[in-house]
């Protein structure tokens, strides 16, 4: 008798950073429901993205694929909704397909969700309060306006989804939330919580960016700073001094977007108590995931984008009864262009020789493979639009990481035609694992240096990228 293959219940928040996560040891937060997740399987340390931003990550979630490949580099850049996805693979081999939530790849009859059988998204980025959703229809699907709460409202969805579900075949339900993105809107229910006291500040609140590229000062999101009336809720005071601003509009920042998070964990909750109740749950594997991590006043500023730590590292939490012992913790260095192939691998489907990703089964059950990788490769291509963050490129190994800002945006859409000098970064993350203090220039690490740039440029020829013109090195 054949066995049944998994269930896939892909829970994906936006800009969810791991040190949100009591599972992940969080100073700031509780996230009980989450932590069921990481305490009924595994808790993956070293997740990383390979663009951190949310168009370019779904993208490279979906197809396996980097985002030179995929074509999906920044938020101007729609994801072709005939591409191959694992959840249009997973269909064609007799899975029941859904999608409930954010999906920002693009809406209309070109760019809406594929591969589902039911499907209602958020156009854009949606509302918290009251969103309108796009639901599955000819010609790109029909907009409607829900009353209610965004997050009550995508679980809801999922839930109905479940279910209505064919019982006699296995489902993919991608399940994806818009919070905890800007600007942090909580509801009613969680709108009280921290009234009274002060959230801990991170230890490099007030960065001032010395001893790093001129990237790091030239960006625009420092809190308070870059924010605005929306983000805090109030009017900014102007005439305050940066770290007093910086103080006051964290606690302002931090406690709205813990309190989204809140209403996140209340609504896992509702998703793993109905597997229970149903029987599903020794039978599904069930993610929670974030597109990429997020600066929680770290450095001084919200937002992502750049390659250091809280920004490229995702939380990626696992439970699959059948293969994953309860309790474990991985620290071998995953990629969101793996996910997809390793939601083939279980369910039994052929993973296609164009996906870039590669399945993680044997690490669930315990068994490093001696060939895993030891280094990633990343790319941020948005150059200065929204945050004047710098466009770059990097290598991250289980010591160093190597960030090369190329500053150019290259014609890529979404992006700020102006060209700067190319600057270089190097953190020895073992000694600095706050990333500052740059050592690139340090005569200690030249030899380091080489050795990172020469696999650095393996890495982007094994994934087909190409080296900007000025890095010749």
């Amino acid at each position: 008798m054949n066995k049944p293959r998994p269930n896939i219940v892909f829970i994906m928040s936006d800009d969810h950073a791991s040190h949100a996560m009591s599972c992940y040891g969080s100073r700031i937060n509780q996230t009980p429901n989450l932590d069921r997740i990481a305490n009924g399987g595994m808790r993956f340390d070293n997740c990383f993205c390979t663009n951190a931003i949310c168009t370019p990550s779904r993208a490279a979630i979906l197809t396996g694929t980097y985002n030179h490949v995929n074509e999906v580099t920044t938020l101007a850049t729609p994801m072709d909704n005939r591409l191959q996805t694992f959840p249009k693979l997973l269909q064609d081999n007799g899975y029941q397909t859904g999608i409930f939530g954010k999906w920002h790849l693009g809406t209309g009859p070109d760019h809406c969700p594929t591969g589902f059988d039911d499907w209602a998204v958020l156009p854009g980025q949606g509302r918290y309060h009251n969103p309108e959703f796009i639901f599955k229809g000819p010609n790109g699907g029909t907009k409607r306006t829900v009353p209610g709460y965004v997050t009550d409202l995508i679980t809801d969805m999922s839930l109905d989804f479940l279910k209505d579900r064919d019982r006699d075949r296995p489902f993919c339900l991608l399940y994806h939330h818009k919070a905890p993105h800007r600007p942090w809107y909580p509801d009613e229910k969680h709108a009280d919580m921290y009234l009274n006291e002060d959230v801990p500040e991170p230890e490099t609140l007030h960065d001032q960016y010395e001893n790093r590229s001129s990237a790091a000062a030239a960006a625009e999101m420092r809190v308070g700073v870059h924010m605005t009336p929306t983000d805090l809720k109030c009017e900014i005071p102007k005439e305050m001094p940066e770290k007093e601003l910086r103080e006051w509009a964290y606690q302002r920042y931090i406690k709205d977007y813990l309190r989204v998070v809140a209403s996140i964990d209340d609504n896992v909750g509702r998703v793993l108590d109905f597997l229970d109740e149903e029987g599903l749950t020794e039978n599904t594997l069930i993610i929670y995931t974030s597109d990429q991590g997020f600066f929680l006043g770290d450095h001084g500023w919200y937002d992502k984008r750049f390659m250091y730590e809280e920004s490229l590292r995702m939380p990626f939490i696992l439970r699959y009864p059948k293969e994953v012992q309860p309790g474990s913790v991985n620290d071998d260095m995953l990629l969101n262009v793996d996910f997809a192939s390793l939601f083939l691998d279980l369910a039994g489907v052929q993973i296609p020789s164009d996906f870039q990703g590669r399945s993680f089964r044997e690490i669930l059950k315990g068994d490093t493979p001696p060939d895993w990788r030891k280094a990633m490769y990343y790319r941020y291509w948005m150059h200065k639009s929204h945050h004047n963050v710098y466009a770059h490129y990097g290598i991250r190994t289980e010591t160093h990481k190597l960030i090369y800002y190329y500053s150019d945006a290259l014609g890529q859409a979404g992006t700020i035609d102006e060209t700067y000098e190319p600057e270089w970064e190097l953190f020895d993350l073992r000694k600095d694992p706050h990333e500052l203090n740059n050592v690139y220039s340090d005569p200690a690490y030249a030899a380091t240096v080489e050795t990172l740039k020469d696999e650095m440029h393996r890495l982007q020829e094994e994934v087909g990228d190409e080296r900007y013109v000025k890095d010749t090195a």
